[in-house]
């Protein structure tokens, strides 16, 4: 297993972990461990081509924000359409939303995270692995071993995580 953090100390970044039930985590941070795997002695185009998969793969904060806006609209729409009750939809989805931004759970998060959503730490964490593999940080490491390294040199490796 990659990370554990016990519910208590959970951070900002770590609270979809915290709430997240541990067989879940446990599948994601072996999926994470397979791909690094799989992706270990592949020629840097490939590992490129898979960081940009990375790039563009949504993390559970994207999925659980977009599901709701369109559950909030599609409730709106419909009493705008004389459904007023479907504005206890667009409420519940506002309230649901509401209590996964101040505590990190939301009734959607365990069904999202069975199916394998990850948080973009989860995301980063491999897109940082596969980066090493392709040999990003060799010139902080050269650097290091110099006795050169900088500012300069550590700037341009932080740059190129994004």
């Amino acid at each position: 297993m990659i990370m554990t953090m016990p519910k208590a100390s959970a951070s900002e970044s770590t609270r979809v972990r915290c709430h997240s039930n541990v067989s879940a985590n446990q599948r994601i941070d072996e999926a994470l461990e397979r791909s690094i795997e799989r992706h270990m002695n592949l020629p840097r185009p490939r590992l490129t081509a898979r960081i940009l998969e990375l790039e563009r793969e949504w993390s559970i904060e994207r999925w659980l924000e977009t599901n709701a806006s369109t559950l909030t609209l599609a409730g709106v729409a419909l009493a705008a359409f004389g459904y007023r009750k479907a504005l206890w939809l667009s409420g519940a989805v506002a309230g649901f939303l509401l209590l996964h931004g101040v505590s990190g759970w939301c009734p959607p998060l365990p069904l999202l995270r069975r199916l394998g959503v990850r948080t973009r730490g989860e995301i980063d964490m491999e897109k940082f692995a596969l980066k090493y593999l392709r040999g990003d940080f060799e010139p902080v490491l050269l650097a290091s071993r110099e006795g050169r390294l900088s500012v300069e040199i550590l700037s341009e490796a932080v740059r190129r995580l994004d």
